[in-house]
């Protein structure tokens, strides 16, 4: 059972490097705030917005997926047996998930990891017949090591994403199916690397698509332990868009179009990211207006919005310009193995990063539009009207932004594992209102966790939201338990999905698994051997950890969450 009463991260594992990390960490972000403007270094402290990463500002980037076939290094693996090569490839990855770990402050991801590194393989003259058991047992070797290590700041696992389900050439198939069959046989207490199945019309979404049998293995797998989520491809947010250059980034970031050219995810990322409090803003504008319509406080909460992210886009433009002229010598494995879409050596940090995105979030967005109309958005057509047109709203904002500034600027729908318990302590000191007495904001544009809404509505009710935060969104489904002989409900639902716009979708349940005798299920007691040891698993923010880690947010929420 863990033991951290004062958590930011439920990844986190005490440890004395990770001590003294923290402590330096602390520090670090104190000295930054005090080198800030005192207006911006002021909306952190006071509530209005969380800068993300703020230890990492100006130094690095936030997440990347990583153009791993571009500088491949072929060469370390000359002259190697196939089952050293294949050996050997495996522990590379662990390398460099390990050393960028530690050279940007963000996720990892791997866009087409079946259609990579059948590839990659391929060329290094490797097939997988007559080697299927060195694959497997260095895929599981790899899935393990992804959920067993917290070595990344001598305390945090590495947040990894291994998206996969589009090849349909043998090789690329043996390796997806590999990937989620060693994920699925790995334990209960094996819970990571983030898994993302692409669904995609022709592919593997119907019967009779090259790859349908894949998909039922993914959503076999999904019914027992979460995991994959699905990238939907046919979304109407993603149908235009090459489903090979679609990618999740860390639980949901999304990086696609470029106005200097390198569309979609690979090689590119998101650079840095800060998310707005909206039910704060929301109960400044009720008190000052309490006897206007709905309407008109929903205008004025849009001038207050105005009011924050102005200074929030320059803050992310500071950052920007920092990063970009940070110590070249930081980036040491980007420069080796040109993860991005430029070459660094060559083009510079800001020729680089210049492709990744900046990102104004939100947290809090149910919450706000009850606040301005006394009904939930998602009972309600006129809130739920000004909720959509309040979104749509940001969108404009931030594209304008684009247009400004010549950057990749994007609305992104912030997952709130620190925020959603931060900002309502902070709220708590200044208003008394229904909202704060739950002790979290819901994430972003989400209906509220305990709303038990059936899950057809809550897809429907969130669908619309999804095509307007381009820098990356999620929808959930809570269920009451795991589905284990009901994949083709999963699969309905994920048609259901698709079809009310959602780009991402994830399946949760709770699970339990008794630490004395193995027993999996959702429990209190042991049902077999009585014992109380008990871990809990449960979905944070878009990576599933280990209950008693979370942060004192994330605790509440989960105790508010009903099933749909």
């Amino acid at each position: 059972m863990l033991n951290q009463n004062k958590n930011d991260n439920a990844a986190n594992r005490i440890s004395y490097v990770g001590e003294n990390y923290n402590c330096g960490e602390k520090v670090k972000k104190e000295e930054i705030l005090a080198s800030l403007p005192q207006e911006w270094a002021d909306l952190h402290k006071q509530g209005y917005i969380h800068i993300h990463d703020l230890d990492a500002y100006g130094m690095t980037y936030n997440c990347l997926t990583f153009d791993i076939k571009n500088a491949f290094p072929y060469e370390k693996f000359t002259g190697l047996g196939e089952t050293k090569i294949i050996i050997g490839v495996f522990d590379f990855i662990k390398e460099i998930f390990a050393k960028m770990g530690n050279e940007q402050a963000g996720g990892m991801a791997f866009a087409n990891f079946d259609k990579d590194f059948a590839e990659i393989f391929t060329k290094l003259g490797v097939s997988f017949q007559g080697f299927k058991d060195v694959f497997r047992a260095s895929i599981g070797s790899l899935i393990t090591w992804c959920n067993n290590m917290h070595t990344r700041m001598g305390q945090t696992s590495y947040y990894v994403t291994f998206n996969t389900g589009l090849g349909t050439d043998e090789f690329s198939r043996f390796l997806s199916f590999t990937l989620i069959d060693e994920f699925e046989n790995a334990g209960d207490m094996v819970y990571k690397p983030n898994i993302v199945f692409k669904i995609h019309k022709g592919v593997n979404r119907s019967k009779g698509d090259p790859n349908f049998d894949l998909y039922e293995k993914a959503l076999l797998c999904t019914a027992k332990k979460m995991l994959p989520t699905y990238l939907l491809c046919d979304c109407e947010e993603d149908r235009e868009t090459d489903p090979e250059k679609l990618s999740v980034m860390g639980c949901r970031t999304r990086v696609v179009s470029d106005i200097f050219g390198k569309v979609g995810a690979i090689g590119r990322g998101n650079i840095t990211n800060i998310s707005v409090n909206l039910p704060r803003l929301a109960l400044e504008v009720a008190k000052k207006h309490q006897a206007e319509t709905d309407a008109a406080k929903i205008e004025e909460l849009k001038k207050r919005w105005l009011e924050i992210a102005g200074p929030t886009a320059m803050i992310l433009l500071d950052r920007y310009e920092k990063t970009v002229k940070a110590d070249d010598s930081l980036f040491p494995t980007n420069h080796e193995y040109k993860f991005w879409c430029e070459d660094m050596n060559t083009s510079g940090l800001e020729g680089t990063f210049k492709h990744g995105t900046l990102s104004i979030g939100f947290i809090g967005l149910s919450e706000a539009i009850e606040i301005l109309t006394g009904c939930k958005y998602w009972e309600n057509e006129n809130a739920y009207r000004h909720a959509l047109d309040f979104v749509a709203f940001m969108r404009d904002y931030t594209d304008s932004l684009t247009t400004k500034h010549h950057l990749n600027f994007s609305l992104l729908a912030t997952s709130g594992e620190l925020i959603s318990g931060r900002f309502t302590e902070i709220d708590k000191t200044i208003f008394n209102h229904p909202a704060l007495e739950k002790n979290f904001y819901t994430n972003s544009f989400h209906v509220e966790v305990d709303s038990g809404l059936p899950a057809h509505r809550k897809l429907e009710a969130e669908g619309s939201f999804h095509k307007f935060a381009n820098g990356g969104s999620i929808s959930y489904i809570e269920l009451e338990e795991a589905p284990l002989s009901n994949t083709e409900g999963l699969a309905d639902l994920a048609e259901i999905a698709i079809k009310s716009g959602v780009r991402y979708l994830g399946f949760n349940f709770p699970k339990d698994k008794c630490n004395d005798c193995g027993t999996s299920g959702v429990f209190d007691i042991c049902p077999k051997c009585g014992g109380k040891n008990i871990t809990r698993i449960r979905r944070v923010s878009g990576y599933l950890e280990i209950l008693d880690g979370f942060t004192k947010g994330k605790k509440a929420e989960e105790k508010h969450r009903r099933a749909n």
